[in-house]
């Protein structure tokens, strides 16, 4: 929820005291070698196994109201400069146009939609397993994609 001290047209368009409201995701993809950096999120359900509560959908809109499996939404966020950024800082990451069409592509497209309704951002990172990039240096990278949004105008 808001925070209901806000006054209204803050609330409106996202900002806060603090700044902008920013809601950054996280999942793992198991077959990446470095960190990515999601662009955008499609308007399709396509799961190649069962979820938690066994739904299995292929080629579903996951908002019907939004229209096609191929509509997309995107972050607000500049991405490309994020990556700039963070590959400065040693990281091996870089932006990506498929967030795939499982559970992450279906947080961060609901992410998305309501970031736009609501006048805040939103971003979805995948990172590695960490039998491949070391615990310790995804918790790095994270404090650095943290700072690097801060210091966003």
């Amino acid at each position: 929820t808001l925070n209901p001290s806000l006054k209204r047209e803050d609330r409106e368009n996202g900002s806060s005291a603090q700044g902008q409201i920013i809601w950054v995701h996280f999942g793992v993809n198991s077959g990446a070698s470095r960190f990515a950096l999601e662009n955008q999120a499609v308007n399709e359900a396509t799961f190649r196994c069962p979820d938690e509560l066994g739904w299995k959908p292929q080629r579903v809109p996951i908002v019907p109201s939004d229209g096609s499996i191929s509509r997309t939404r995107e972050t607000t966020l500049p991405v490309k400069e994020l990556t700039k950024s963070l590959r400065k800082t040693g990281y091996d990451v870089m932006p990506s146009d498929d967030a795939g069409r499982f559970v992450c592509n279906y947080v961060y497209y609901h992410s998305l939609r309501f970031a736009e309704q609501h006048g805040i951002k939103s971003l979805f990172v995948h990172v590695p397993l960490f039998s491949t990039v070391d615990e310790e240096v995804q918790i790095h990278f994270v404090a650095s994609l943290v700072e690097a949004l801060a210091s966003l105008n």
